[in-house]
């Protein structure tokens, strides 16, 4: 964000706006900040995604469905949009970087939980967005694959199977990490 008061960026909306955002504010943030925490390398990078999944929110209030289970619905695909927009970017820097010819460097921890940790979300940061929201909110958040697809607003058929390309890719992409100095 760029520093500005939220109250100085939104748009004139209807009177009742203020109330209906206060009110997704309330019912959805905790579930929200949970899931963007599970997506986010850091609780700094977390928040910004879920506040900045309100300011879209904010900005189109028309366009958020009635309803809690439509609501969430709503604003998971909007705060993974908004995620997988920043792998994109992040995606398009590194290839830069390969090209102009610089090394990432590559910041280890000596205690293997933390390693593991980090290869694991190496692992994570390879797979397509799609495939990546499904396998963190079906293995780490512990939803469902009818509430995953729901979510996602895809079919059960569609989430079974990035579930099943995701934990193939991830086995194949952690077996190498695994094996780095």
């Amino acid at each position: 964000m760029n520093g500005a008061p939220m109250a100085t960026i939104l748009p004139a909306a209807l009177p009742d706006s203020g109330d209906r955002l206060t009110s997704l504010f309330d019912a959805h943030y905790n579930r929200l900040y949970a899931l963007a925490r599970r997506m986010a390398a850091d609780a700094e990078a977390a928040r910004d995604l879920v506040q900045e999944t309100f300011l879209r929110a904010a900005r189109a209030p028309a366009s958020v469905p009635h309803g809690h289970a439509r609501e969430e619905a709503w604003l998971v695909r909007v705060l993974i949009n908004i995620r997988r927009d920043e792998w994109r970017r992040a995606e398009v820097r590194r290839r830069h970087r390969e090209a102009a010819g610089e090394v990432p460097r590559a910041a280890r921890d000596h205690e293997a939980a933390a390693a593991a940790r980090e290869i694991v979300w190496r692992a994570l940061d390879a797979l397509p967005p799609r495939r990546r929201a499904v396998v963190v909110l079906h293995e780490l958040e512990g939803l469902t694959i009818a509430a995953v697809a729901s979510l996602l607003g895809v079919s059960a058929i569609t989430v079974r199977w990035h579930l099943s390309r995701g934990r193939r890719d991830l086995a194949r992409l952690i077996a190498p990490l695994m094996e780095e100095p």
